[in-house]
């Protein structure tokens, strides 16, 4: 039977869309951005589409908030500065290598949350579900690895910065969820976008006042970019919101696990959009990765 508790499911399969979409919509704002230029569209256009969603959110439940409490803000903090400097990585990554392979080098970050997760937060994970995220992420490295990668001195720097800002993203995450079951007093919609709001406004702070110190051109490009920018903000919000609600509502690893089908969405977009052919091994892996995901939500 499906239940509120199941919601995670499809609130992920929305976000990793989402996430792929928006992803896509960065990384064509690098080449005139910068890398932190394009970050910072995710933050700053996104932080305003935050406040509408929660502004509707409070009116359907009728819930109130108050000021956070100081349990909250430790995690929220880890949450947030994790994923800039993940998206960055990101981001630097995309521009060294294929969009498909660098988001499957990304998606690593699954057993590191599980990881991440346990350590903590104390989420503990089934058995069953330990295997589906074994398999899982071993699909995800064999779509990524290609052969005689390892002596292809070039594929260093990207593999590194992909392996790296996965980690990240798993710190991001454990951090997200741990701020989120810390807003007492509130449905989990609420808590979840609640701490987004936070989040995002964190985020835009920190890095428009790095910019603004840093690189002021960049800020005045990114408003003359502000059509793109916009659409960019809107998709990240939107998925961020469905990442948050799937947070509060079951462990990290198992979200970040079954976003692995994002692999199966970047792949559409990488031959539709970059011309990026798909070869046997990744084939192979994207198998892996489906019966990974299939395994931990039949569990």
């Amino acid at each position: 039977m499906f239940t509120i508790a199941s919601l995670w499911i499809p609130f992920t399969i929305v976000a990793s869309l989402g996430q792929v979409a928006r992803n896509a919509m960065q990384r064509s704002l690098t080449g005139p951005l910068g890398t932190w230029g394009a970050t910072n569209i995710r933050f700053l256009f996104g932080f305003p589409f935050s406040l509408v969603f929660f502004a509707v959110i409070l009116v359907a439940t009728g819930d109130s908030v108050t000021w956070p409490p100081m349990a909250f803000w430790p995690w929220l903090l880890l949450g947030a500065l994790s994923q800039i400097f993940a998206t960055g990585l990101m981001l630097a990554a995309m521009n060294e290598r294929s969009f498909v392979v660098t988001t499957a080098y990304l998606k690593t970050e699954a057993i590191q949350t599980a990881i991440f997760g346990f350590v903590f937060l104390g989420d503990h994970l089934t058995a069953w579900r330990v295997i589906a995220i074994l398999i899982a992420t071993f699909g995800v490295v064999v779509t990524a690895l290609r052969p005689g990668a390892t002596r292809d001195l070039g594929s260093v720097r990207p593999t590194a910065l992909g392996l790296v800002a996965a980690a990240a993203f798993a710190l991001s995450a454990v951090g997200f969820r741990g701020a989120i079951i810390n807003v007492p007093g509130v449905s989990f919609v609420t808590a979840a976008s609640y701490a987004l709001v936070w989040a995002l406004f964190v985020q835009t702070l920190i890095l428009t006042a790095y910019l603004l110190a840093r690189a002021p051109k960049v800020l005045s490009d990114i408003l003359g970019l502000w059509k793109p920018s916009m659409l960019a903000g809107f998709m990240g919000a939107a998925a961020s919101q469905f990442w948050f609600l799937a947070f509060a509502l079951t462990a990290a690893a198992n979200v970040r696990t079954l976003a692995l089908v994002e692999v199966l969405f970047a792949q559409a977009v990488a031959y539709y959009s970059f011309k990026q052919p798909l070869s046997a091994r990744e084939l192979a892996g994207v198998v892996m990765i489906v019966a990974g995901v299939a395994l931990l939500v039949a569990v």
